[in-house]
């Protein structure tokens, strides 16, 4: 076993693979990642869903049987990827038993289309949940300002939840209000408040999209300072009474995930976010790529500070040069959603093709 993920594993942070294909269930690579990179959970979202199905030969069989029995588009797909999901979901089982359910999880994302439709989020996140029939699997949720009454919901309902697409520590901390609330309904009508749920925040984007408007001293810091300032809100919230009263009659902690850590820019360490992010109970979800090159020779610094170091210093330096933190933050999760939906129609599209003989 790779002795960097090991020890990172052990400081208590999970490491997650953000892909998932059919071919790496197959072949044992995620089985191997598994034993030999302490991988302890996945995420998947359009965007992965597509490559996977556009750049191999891997679903073709099976998207031809389901078209043969009348099934298209959406249908067709969240049955694809329920298949691939039960099999994650029962590989990291273990992992999910003996954690107590904090850890072990994979995660499937409604229909980016209903990013700002909390009733109709809300429908298709019992449905994917109940037709996978597995405790350990995450419905991806964005945290839109829509998509807050739908995380509510789908915690109150029991439905564990992935909140995604959040870049800010008020989008964070709007999420975590949403499965607090949901938490608390559960206690006032004498239900078991141990619903899981993550917080995904997106770090390599704040700094892909601020770059070329910083100076050289200030370019790819804003990604890790916002995860400092959204870590220690984390921190003060789980010390928090509110939190407390919940964890007394059994509630689980929404645990901050790191999300987007793959280094865009080829001038940088190739597991930069995975050092700099390093911090107990937390989630960092890693391409393979990035998950790779950490294990083969990645490097450990420093623990994040509960208190978020040096982070607003960063940031006010970074604002002060003429980036406006909240305006991107709000723009960040809009393009996501968008990006989403632009992946997801696509890739609508491929199982089209595929599932359409050729003439």
């Amino acid at each position: 076993m790779s002795t960097i993920t090991t020890t990172l594993h052990r400081l208590g942070q999970s490491l997650w693979l953000d892909t998932i294909t059919r071919t790496m269930l197959d072949d044992g690579t995620l089985a191997r990642y598994v034993r030999d990179l302490a991988v302890t959970g996945l995420t998947s979202n359009p965007t992965i869903y597509n490559l996977a199905v556009k750049g191999s030969d891997a679903y073709d069989a099976a998207i031809a049987e389901k078209a043969r029995r009348g099934l298209s588009g959406e249908q067709l797909f969240f049955e694809l990827a329920i298949e691939d999901l039960t099999r994650a979901a029962d590989l990291f089982r273990p992992v999910f038993d003996r954690s107590g359910g904090v850890d072990g999880w994979v995660s499937l994302e409604v229909s980016p289309h209903l990013a700002y439709d909390a009733t109709a989020t809300l429908a298709a996140a019992s449905d994917l949940c109940g037709r996978a029939g597995r405790p350990n699997l995450f419905i991806k949720i964005p945290g839109t300002p829509a998509g807050l009454p739908a995380i509510e919901e789908a915690i109150a309902a029991g439905v564990p939840v992935n909140v995604t697409l959040l870049f800010t520590r008020e989008q964070y901390l709007a999420a975590a209000d949403a499965y607090l609330r949901g938490l608390e309904r559960r206690v006032d009508a004498g239900l078991s408040p141990r619903v899981g749920s993550v917080a995904s925040l997106f770090i390599s984007r704040w700094d892909n999209s601020s770059a070329a408007d910083l100076p050289e001293t200030l370019r790819h810091r804003l990604g890790i300072a916002m995860g400092e300032r959204c870590y220690k809100a984390y921190r003060d919230l789980l010390s928090s009474d509110r939190f407390q009263r919940l964890a007394n009659f059994g509630a689980l902690p929404q645990r901050l995930l790191w999300a987007s850590t793959g280094t865009k820019d080829p001038s940088l360490s190739d597991h930069l976010y995975v050092r700099a992010l390093a911090a107990p109970h937390t989630v960092n979800t890693m391409p393979e790529s990035t998950l790779l090159a950490f294990a083969d020779h990645g490097t450990l610094g420093g623990v994040l500070s509960a208190g978020g170091g040096t982070a607003e210093r960063m940031l006010f330096e970074i604002t002060r040069a003429g980036v406006d933190i909240d305006l991107l933050g709000s723009q960040l999760q809009s393009q996501g959603a968008a990006a989403f939906v632009k992946s997801w129609d696509e890739l609508l599209r491929v199982i089209d093709a595929k599932a359409t003989p050729p003439r």
